[in-house]
């Protein structure tokens, strides 16, 4: 298992970036204005991630509404994530030499596929993922994926000042926030946020 040294919890300022999406678009991360979720999967075609990415598609309004943008990073270069993630609503970042992986603190270990917790959620996206080739709704998952298969993921809401809000390491491969405890962990910092000084007083 590779073991980091940088992790980040909650008060921790995130590295900031300006990022370069699968088509050419920049975001900014922190972002101002905006809380970002920065959400870390693994490769691209992955099928646990696909699983636990259409619970975030299926809620994308209710995700824009709280004022969250999302961007999903992956670590693959853009031409596959263009093959296999084109449809997600997001603003999706290839990282294929896991820069932002090592910068954040995100590990691969055999316990992403090892752990029992994630086999059921395994089990779900291996059969969903086959039956969406099968009428060719979507391609299977790569054999051999760039990156590898044993990586770990990883969610930080991060407020426009770089503050990091919340932040989760996942244990094995589908463990992860929900769409949920996203809008949870949002709405408990726009509920703590301090009053913005340049506001005119009522």
């Amino acid at each position: 298992m590779r073991k980091t040294e940088t992790t980040f919890t909650a008060g921790d300022l995130a590295p900031s970036h300006v990022l370069t999406t699968m088509t050419g678009e920049t975001v900014a991360v922190p972002e101002a204005g905006y809380p970002v979720h920065l959400q870390f999967r693994r490769f691209a075609g992955c099928p646990v991630c696909n699983l636990h990415l259409r619970s975030f598609v299926r809620r994308a309004d209710e995700i824009r509404a709280a004022g969250i943008h999302e961007v999903v990073v992956f670590h693959a270069p853009d031409e596959e994530l263009l093959k296999y993630e084109a449809e997600l609503p997001f603003a999706v970042v290839g990282d294929p030499d896991k820069t932002l992986y090592r910068e954040f603190g995100v590990e691969t270990s055999i316990r992403a596929v090892a752990d029992p917790r994630v086999w059921p959620a395994i089990a779900r996206a291996v059969g969903s993922s086959m039956w969406g080739a099968v009428r060719r709704r979507n391609r299977m998952a790569p054999v051999v994926p760039t990156g590898g298969s044993l990586g770990l993921p990883a969610d930080f809401l991060i407020a426009p000042d770089g503050r990091i809000v919340a932040a989760k390491y996942g244990e094995h491969a589908y463990d992860q926030w929900s769409v949920d405890e996203l809008l949870a962990h949002a709405a408990q910092a726009a509920a703590t946020a301090p009053a913005d000084p340049t506001e005119a007083p009522a």
